[in-house]
């Protein structure tokens, strides 16, 4: 048992040196999309439509669009001269953004919703998860070697997913 602790204690840790190693736009985009993701679900499970709201939801808006805008200047992935298919899903965050906010200000907030869980789900989780792929920057961040962070990863990721579909569904059956 006590072996089994003192091997636990020696697993190497999640290091960050890969990240300070790679090029300024990575670390500018990390640096936006990662409060971006722990913002968006705040907002995603709190309530809508209040001076909090609308405030936390224009800083999780603009972090979302420099998150965007610094991946144009990522190129790891060259498929395409310098640029690859995550970028399209750039350019559907930005024009998505724009729509959002739009659709906000003509009161369609149905349409508002519908945006804004798209560019979270789509832009932030789904595009998070490729980043987590072996020979990928983030990769070796936070897997160093040691298969627990690994668990602890998907079991926060999943943790956030089921909370958000769970508060959506209570509030649809609480609104019927």
């Amino acid at each position: 048992m006590a072996e089994r602790a003192i091997e636990f204690n020696r697993m190497p840790l999640m290091t960050l040196e890969p990240l300070f190693d790679a090029p300024l736009a990575v670390q500018i985009h990390v640096a936006a999309v990662t409060p971006a993701a722990l913002l968006g679900a705040y907002i995603l499970l709190r309530p809508k439509g209040t001076p909090l709201h609308r405030l936390l939801g224009r800083i999780w808006m603009v972090l979302m669009i420099v998150t965007a805008i610094s991946s144009f200047f990522i190129h790891q992935l060259d498929l395409f001269y310098g640029f690859s298919p995550i970028h399209l899903l750039s350019i559907a965050t930005l024009f998505g953004s724009w729509n959002a906010i739009a659709a906000a200000r003509r009161g369609n907030i149905r349409l508002h919703k519908r945006i804004v869980a798209g560019l979270y789900f789509g832009g932030i989780v789904l595009a998070g998860l490729f980043t987590f792929v072996p020979g990928r920057i983030m990769h070796a961040v936070v897997f160093t070697g040691a298969e627990w962070p690994a668990a602890l990863a998907a079991a926060v990721i999943g943790s956030i997913l089921v909370a958000i579909v769970l508060r959506r569904r209570r509030g649809r059956l609480i609104a019927r």
